[in-house]
């Protein structure tokens, strides 16, 4: 008897094997089998709680093409084959890092269907991935995008001591900026100052969560959840989405004092960007906090020899289904943060080369031999400032691209602390140059004070 063959369309190809259409017939091995196969959308295969807090890791898995193969020979349940079941899954997208799986059905109210391997091996060509199974089920290809990144395991591991040691680093220097411009708020009440004492109040949270939720991580066994986590994961939430927030008013306040009007009257100027800046990120996180949001994340890394490792942080909850869209929401609100201040930032170094060119008493010769001094010193001021912006964290897009820019990016925003800290030391230098100097250059003064009222 040879085998029976099913194609639907030109996706998918089944080869059922002789041995399996025996086994479906029974005793009866003169009558007709029909096999059976379809497609179905996996929309109908995702992993469902039987209760709220189940202690049930789920990882982030997606359905290739988003369609699901049910195979079934005759009446009879056919497992435990010899000679295996083939099904052909084509990949036109060229999507790595899939495999087989089939659907596993729970047997207890407790527990929750999911995807398994267990009898099924995956071959991997260009153009299709062959599943061979030794029994029938619902199949389907696996893909994970987060499987599919440049980061190995023993990348992972680098990346993520550099981003502990720099966190550490952040958190400790942006205490100390937070020092600084309180005591620099002191001496000039000057509403920039308390802007930049915002900005490192939040950055300060963002590394103390950031590390918080890790600590925990290793206190807790590896399917346990607690309040805890879920309270650093929303902590965690918030302080980046309040550090986004201030980097946009940096940002809104430098286009008020340098590009829209010098002397502007705002009433009570500090407390409603106060009140924007704590405000909008507390409302959001306590809906997130109260739709059950937060929790422990798993993530899967996937080696070039396809071993696979999991890493957990106090985040948002891999087991939240809506998971995605919180975190579409907030990636969204920081590409627009990085847009906005990096065209403030454009602004900004024409407003620099206008400044400098539109002196009365500009001197060309003095010029020349002073170009390449000024030059570093502009150069410098536009460096901080896009650290003041948060224009590293646009480097994100890199994360995408190559290995490299993985590592530029963990290493610029994981310091972002330390660069705030040398900003405030600069201001300060720059306060006392000021101080001692009859002439100060406008296009510096601009950048360290403002107008606005109280």
């Amino acid at each position: 008897m040879r085998k029976a063959e099913v194609k639907l369309g030109l996706a998918y190809r089944v080869q059922v094997p002789s041995s399996a259409l025996q086994r479906s017939r029974g005793v009866q091995s003169d009558h007709t089998v029909m096999i059976v196969a379809t497609l179905i959308n996996s929309s109908f295969f995702q992993p469902t709680p039987y209760q709220k807090r189940r202690k049930v890791l789920i990882n982030q898995q997606l359905v290739l093409g988003d369609q699901v193969l049910f195979v079934k020979v005759g009446s009879q349940p056919v497992s435990n084959l010899t000679e295996r079941v083939q099904l052909n899954f084509n990949n036109e997208k060229m999507v790595k890092n899939g495999r087989c799986v089939f659907w596993r059905e729970p047997h207890l109210m407790n527990e929750i269907g999911q995807w398994s391997t267990e009898g099924c091996d995956t071959i991997t060509t260009r153009e299709e991935y062959i599943c061979s199974c030794n029994h029938l089920s619902f199949f389907a290809v696996l893909v994970n995008p987060e499987l599919n990144s440049k980061v190995d395991e023993r990348n992972a591991a680098t990346l993520t001591y550099i981003t502990y040691i720099g966190s550490a680093l952040s958190a400790l220097f942006a205490f100390g900026s937070l020092i600084i411009y309180v005591a620099l708020h002191r001496r000039r009440p000057e509403k920039a100052l308390g802007i930049h004492m915002q900005l490192s109040g939040a950055l300060l949270c963002l590394h103390l969560s950031f590390l918080s939720c890790n600590f925990w991580i290793f206190l807790l066994n590896e399917k346990e959840d607690s309040w805890v986590c879920r309270g650093l994961g929303l902590f965690l939430h918030w302080s980046l989405l309040a550090t986004l927030t201030w980097v946009a008013l940096e940002g809104f306040h430098l286009y008020l004092l340098l590009i829209r009007v010098f002397n502007i009257y705002v009433r009570r100027y500090l407390l409603k960007l106060c009140i924007v800046g704590w405000g909008l990120p507390t409302f959001f996180v306590v809906i997130c906090g109260i739709l059950g949001v937060y929790g422990k994340y798993t993530m899967e890394i996937r080696d070039s020899n396809n071993h696979t490792s999991t890493s957990q942080i106090c985040w948002m909850s891999s087991e939240f289904q809506q998971r995605r869209l919180v975190m579409y929401i907030t990636l969204a609100f920081l590409c627009l943060v990085v847009l906005y201040n990096f065209c403030i930032l454009l602004l900004v170094v024409f407003k620099i080369w206008g400044l400098r060119t539109g002196r009365k008493d500009y001197d060309w010769e003095k010029t020349n031999k002073e170009r390449g001094t000024r030059l570093w010193k502009d150069c410098a001021t536009v460096l901080g400032l896009s650290c003041v912006l948060g224009l590293p964290w646009g480097l994100a897009s890199l994360t995408y691209a190559t290995l490299p820019g993985i590592y530029l990016f963990t290493i610029l925003n994981s310091l972002q602390g330390v660069f705030m800290f040398l900003w405030s030391v600069a201001l300060t230098c720059k306060s006392r140059s000021e101080n001692n100097s009859s002439v100060p250059d406008p296009s510096s003064q601009k950048m360290m004070t403002t107008s606005f009222n109280n």
